[in-house]
């Protein structure tokens, strides 16, 4: 297995743990986003079990999209947790994503009934902040 891959589910398993409880639907998600890394659910498992630390993605374009399931991750459950807000906040700072940027997805998910912003208004967002 991939150690940036590892890390990336490890960051969605310890978000998933942030409020002390993993839902069935955030589980089916992050194995459901393991299967695309060609990952196994037993892998992901041992995941769950034994956690590695975070790692920082290479590309502009890769932290804004792990930070997209991140945030994925926190809605699938339909309950968001100070604790998982937190845990966001401080996953988008050490890949290098402005608080202002962080704190506009924030604000944007909860205009959105499902809170899963379209990818054009996730990209408006970084625009405006980056260039």
């Amino acid at each position: 297995m991939d150690k940036t891959n590892e890390a990336l589910l490890s960051d969605l398993i310890m978000l998933a743990k942030a409020d002390n409880k993993i839902t069935e639907s955030e589980y089916d998600l992050i194995v459901k986003l393991a299967s695309t890394m060609q990952i196994s659910k037993d892998e992901v498992d041992l995941l769950f079990a034994n956690p590695i630390p975070s790692k920082v993605q290479g590309s502009e374009l890769q932290r804004i999209t792990h930070f997209y399931k991140l945030m994925l991750l926190m809605n699938v459950d339909h309950e968001t947790h100070d604790k998982e807000v937190a845990m966001i906040r401080n996953f988008g700072v050490k890949m290098g994503i402005r608080p202002d940027v962080i704190d506009q997805m924030l604000i944007k998910m909860e205009q959105y009934e499902d809170k899963i912003i379209p990818s054009e208004e996730i990209m408006k967002i970084f625009t405006t902040y980056y260039n």
